[in-house]
């Protein structure tokens, strides 16, 4: 090989370095551009920047938001309840927790729950109804020694367990009490419940609201003599007198239901009409009425509770306006009404149990009340 050919190929390997370089410059030329152009640029706008997770902050009143994720461990987007991301309204602290705590409404009471109170506050109300106006006995009536209950007074008496059966329509279902502690057969079973704690004794309200006696007598069977009672208390002729059906009609099929109830082994009470406007536009039909009732119970020696004279004279002898003991339907009693009647019925129920212990059992003399 002669001198000038390796004086030329010791020149090519002289240049390669530089043109290696030169290559590489061109290639990294782009990128170190857009660096630099990178590095020159201005911060983003603060509200396209995403959130880091101690500066969110879920909307008062609403859940928190969902979060997506990104690959970087940045929270990308929110999404609250609402459908719009709310941005904080000023940087958190370093002491702050990373997301507040969303507020919580309390659990909403079971009905369970809901039932209970209820029952308190009537249960409240039901001791202080006398407060307001005292229950007391009919002023200017006298005592009769006039009926008997021998079975549910022999009954209570020796501390065996007692059914009593109110029988009826709309009052005595409770049409107008404020809810059924109110009604007069669940006031009258807490009553002889104080007084006999350690008796069984259940109270069934079989009344149905719009019956006279036709409807009756057609359940008298299930709804009371299937029962077996010791007590039937049965309310009617209120109806009758205001659809002015014959009382007479009325009076028939009471005494034959009364003579079934006592052919079970029941004793019987019979309540007549009550003392309210309604009845009242009616004075001859419902005189005539509560005189047959009166005349059915002596006939059977059935008892009879006479509620028109009872609640008459609350309102003419004691005074009592009539808004206090019936509603403003001007028929049905209201739940002092209720209670009063419920506990003068009972004072005669105690009083007969009273004769059975002192060994009295018929004629007994149990409490009436009668126009003197």
């Amino acid at each position: 090989m002669t001198s000038n050919k390796c004086h030329r190929i010791s020149r090519r390997f002289k240049s390669l370095p530089a043109i290696a370089a030169l290559a590489l410059a061109l290639l990294a030329g782009p990128h170190l551009a857009h660096a630099q152009a990178a590095q020159a640029a201005p911060a983003s706008p603060p509200e396209t920047q995403a959130p880091s997770i101690s500066e969110l902050r879920p909307t008062l009143g609403h859940p928190a938001g969902q979060a997506e994720t990104l690959a970087t461990g940045q929270i990308a987007a929110v999404r609250p309840a609402t459908g719009t991301a709310q941005p904080a309204t000023s940087p958190p602290s370093a002491a702050a927790p990373r997301a507040a705590a969303p507020a919580v409404d309390p659990p909403p009471r079971s009905i369970t729950e809901r039932a209970i109170d209820k029952v308190k506050q009537v249960a409240k109300s039901a001791t202080d109804i006398f407060n307001r106006v005292p229950c007391l006995p009919p002023k200017g009536v006298a005592k009769k020694n006039f009926i008997s209950l021998p079975h549910v007074a022999n009954k209570l008496a020796a501390g065996l367990p007692v059914m009593i059966v109110a029988f009826g329509s709309s009052s005595t279902q409770g049409y107008g009490a404020s809810g059924p502690d109110y009604t007069y057969p669940n006031r009258l079973a807490a009553q002889l419940r104080r007084q006999y704690p350690m008796a069984d004794i259940s109270v069934i309200n079989a009344g149905v609201g719009g019956e006279d006696a036709p409807e009756m007598m057609k359940r008298l069977e299930t709804a009371v003599i299937d029962r077996r009672p010791d007590l039937v208390i049965w309310q009617v002729g209120t109806n009758a007198v205001l659809r002015d059906l014959d009382p007479a009609e009325t009076a028939k099929l009471v005494d034959e239901g009364v003579a079934k109830i006592q052919a079970a082994a029941s004793d019987v009470v019979l309540v007549d009409l009550q003392y309210s406007p309604r009845v009242n536009e009616r004075p001859e039909s419902a005189g005539r009425m509560n005189k047959l009732l009166g005349h059915i119970a002596e006939l059977h020696h059935a008892g009879i509770f006479p509620r028109f004279e009872v609640m008459r004279d609350w309102h003419e002898r004691q005074a009592i306006p009539i808004n206090e003991f019936v509603i403003s339907d001007g028929l049905h009693m209201s739940d002092w009404g209720y209670a009063c009647f419920a506990q003068l019925l009972g004072d005669d129920i105690i009083r007969s149990v009273g004769q059975v212990k002192l060994g009295i059992n018929a004629p007994a003399n149990a409490l009436t009340y009668r126009p003197m």
